[in-house]
């Protein structure tokens, strides 16, 4: 066990001599130059094979695909920590974007190091798979609505009679689009991610997508957590190797469940922003930007939620 201290919120990353590449709901990522880099990292032929990047998880919240306008301090730390958790609990399944580069060897002069030590990582930068990977274990969300009106889930047919958050016989591969910032993504059958990625490349991540998975699942329920559903994303170098990359098994792009409030039939409490959807649900909002405020107690319930799911599978505590 381990206890970390939040240091205090970040909504939007400012690093001076650092290209912005990407502003994402969640994530800022930024391009780190070669004269930035620490002597060995320069001289061992990463930046050849597509250099690094500096991947910075801030604490603002999306909901329904919109960016609200109140973070939730802290949240990205937890996120990052319990990102960075995972890479190093499956590096045997398959290599992470983990470049293995100190954070506060990259920033510019003048920057915190504090701050974003435990928010922040350097990361490979690699070439993306054009999908986004689902492993499902459980009938809920997207794949609930679907199966409702079809009895499948991206093609894959289901039995009939399955009830809401019922455990599925095995876990499954769901595919979607991926989506630009305020659209949605789409599930896909496996058929059409082969046309987006090619056969040999779409079955190594579903191979992935589903050992990562049960993998995951196994020592969440040790921890008296169930693992519903989660996304995954992976990139290739430059040698056409496979990583995972972005954020990994963490409470935005997975569904946890307390396993002793689990009952088939409903939607269970999550380890999430649920608190969050569930009031702006109640508020009225139209769900289209801006997003309203949110109430304080909304957000330390929020941010409560992130450090419960922190502790629970990476027995990390924060102050």
């Amino acid at each position: 066990m381990s206890t970390q201290s939040l240091h205090g919120s970040l909504s939007e990353s400012v690093l001076p001599g650092l290209p912005l590449r990407h502003r994402g709901k969640v994530r800022d990522v930024f391009d780190i130059p070669a004269g930035r880099l620490p002597a060995d990292a320069s001289s061992s032929g990463g930046a050849a094979n597509g250099g690094y990047l500096l991947m910075v998880a801030t604490d603002r919240l999306s909901a329904f695909d919109v960016v609200l306008p109140d973070p939730i301090p802290g949240k990205g730390e937890m996120l990052c920590q319990i990102s960075n958790f995972w890479c190093r609990r499956t590096e045997h399944i398959i290599p992470n974007h983990l470049a293995g580069i100190a954070v506060a060897d990259v920033l510019p002069d003048g920057v915190d190091p504090a701050l974003y030590d435990k928010r922040a990582v350097v990361v490979r930068r690699l070439r993306p798979v054009p999908i986004e990977c689902i492993a499902r274990g459980y009938l809920i969300g997207s794949g609930w609505k679907d199966y409702q009106r079809t009895g499948r889930i991206s093609g894959i047919a289901l039995p009939d009679g399955l009830r809401q958050a019922e455990q599925l016989a095995e876990p499954i591969f769901t595919p979607s689009t991926k989506a630009a910032v305020g659209e949605h993504d789409e599930n896909i059958d496996f058929d059409t991610a082969v046309r987006l990625c090619g056969a040999d490349l779409a079955e190594a991540v579903r191979d992935a997508t589903l050992r990562l998975y049960r993998h995951a699942a196994e020592h969440a329920a040790g921890r008296g957590i169930l693992l519903a559903d989660t996304k995954f994303e992976f990139g290739t170098d430059a040698d056409g190797r496979l990583y995972v990359m972005d954020e990994m098994l963490t409470p935005d792009s997975s569904r946890y469940w307390p396993a002793d409030e689990y009952e088939v039939g409903t939607s269970p409490p999550s380890y999430d922003k649920q608190i969050v959807r569930d009031w702006l649900e109640a508020s009225g909002w139209d769900k289209t930007a801006p997003g309203p405020r949110l109430p304080a107690e909304v957000i330390e319930r929020t941010r409560a939620r992130y450090a419960e799911a922190l502790w629970k599978l990476a027995e990390i505590t924060v102050d």
